[in-house]
């Protein structure tokens, strides 16, 4: 690429894995200079992107290589967005209505994303997830401009995951998946603007999207409990890996919907929670635990929307479907899902991550500005996932 100065960013942990060491023979082997950020935060705030930001303005660099899970990867999309243009407000690019929701028009710089986790998929993505402390509840910058250049798939890199680590990643995949392939489509979204450089991000499920989205099913209804059991399994972690992927790009172009939306304000909102095998000194609830807490409850509600789409991926995880009537679609993804969360020992519902019914309403109120594919919610809609959701 003909780069001379280069940021890396990745974490306090991440950082002493051997990938790490790997990497930096590579940049000292090729004689480019280089600075290390790693402060990243896990489930980072608008805080630490500020902090993430400062250091890439003061670098002046010319390349990013992001090593580390989703955490990492928003965070140097962020650095390099806003070091891209130093006279942007942090505001200008996050979305309504927190923020701006303003168009990207400068160039960035090249940006390399080398995933350590097998779920977010963030390296096939333009957006940058945060929690926006003044509010409680998790915001995004969206825009196609800060998709990484490269993504470099290593299972090398998510070997070392711990197994909290793998089952909480691992759902971010299967919600990717189902989300998106149950997501409006491309072809009935509104409003529908003419110039290319107004339209959304998310377009709705279509042909290339629904493609990503049932491979991603697949391989997890194969792979997913085999990887979460055996750490050191390593077809079940490299095919994960590839699941994450495959689901990014669906749903990088297709969108998400509910489970998604709920989770912002379930992070964002956290008193005491933390899980384990998560090296961090303050209450988190991970995102893919977050995101998958409401699922059963969510697709439930959906399925009457797109009752084929629910079945079939019933089916592809493991569902017997044989006469099932189409308005039992939901319940039986629901429960399949159920019993994947199960089998993995995700917590038994919001109250196990510290909310009770008492909190509904301010979860609800946080969930509704989170623009999603699935236009209809609204208060009367969200609340009974909320309540459902107390006890997946």
């Amino acid at each position: 690429m003909g780069v001379n100065r280069v940021c890396i960013v990745t974490d306090q942990v991440v950082g002493q894995l051997p990938g790490m060491s790997a990497l930096l023979n590579s940049v000292n082997h090729e004689n480019i200079t280089y600075s290390v950020y790693d402060s990243v935060r896990t489930e980072p705030t608008d805080t630490s992107f500020m902090d993430v930001i400062r250091f890439a303005k003061e670098g002046q660099f010319d390349a990013f290589v992001a090593f580390g899970g989703g955490s990492v990867i928003d965070s140097c999309k962020a650095a390099n967005l806003y070091s891209s243009n130093v006279n942007a407000d942090f505001f200008d690019y996050v979305d309504a209505p927190i923020g701006r929701g303003m168009n990207v028009t400068h160039t960035l710089k090249p940006l390399i994303a080398i995933p350590t986790t097998a779920g977010t998929g963030s390296e096939t993505t333009g957006l940058a997830v945060f929690d926006y402390e003044a509010n409680a509840a998790k915001t995004v910058i969206r825009s196609r401009a800060i998709t990484p250049l490269i993504g470099i798939i290593d299972p090398f890199n998510v070997m070392s995951m711990p197994t909290s680590v793998a089952t909480y990643t691992g759902f971010d995949v299967l919600c990717h998946a189902l989300e998106s392939y149950t997501t409006v489509p491309y072809n009935e979204r509104r409003p529908r603007p003419l110039n290319p450089r107004d339209r959304p991000t998310y377009q709705g499920s279509n042909p290339v999207s629904d493609v990503w989205a049932r491979h991603a099913l697949n391989i997890a209804a194969k792979y997913f409990r085999r990887a979460v059991k055996d750490n050191d399994d390593t077809e079940a972690r490299s095919q994960m890996q590839l699941a994450s992927c495959f689901a990014g790009i669906g749903f990088g172009c297709a969108g998400v919907h509910l489970c998604h939306a709920l989770s912002y304000p379930i992070s964002g909102k956290v008193k005491t929670f933390r899980p384990k095998d998560y090296q961090v000194d303050y209450p988190l609830v991970p995102h893919g635990l977050s995101v998958v807490i409401t699922a059963p409850a969510v697709f439930h509600f959906t399925s009457s929307a797109c009752p084929d789409r629910h079945l079939e991926a019933a089916q592809i995880l493991g569902a017997d479907t044989t006469n099932v009537r189409r308005e039992d679609a939901g319940r039986v993804l629901s429960d399949t899902l159920r019993q994947f969360m199960y089998d993995l020992g995700i917590e038994d519902g919001l109250e196990a991550l510290g909310y009770t019914t008492a909190d509904i309403p301010a979860l609800v109120q946080r969930t509704v500005p989170q623009v999603r594919r699935y236009r209809s919610v609204v208060l009367s809609t969200v609340i009974p996932e909320f309540r459902y959701a107390i006890m997946y």
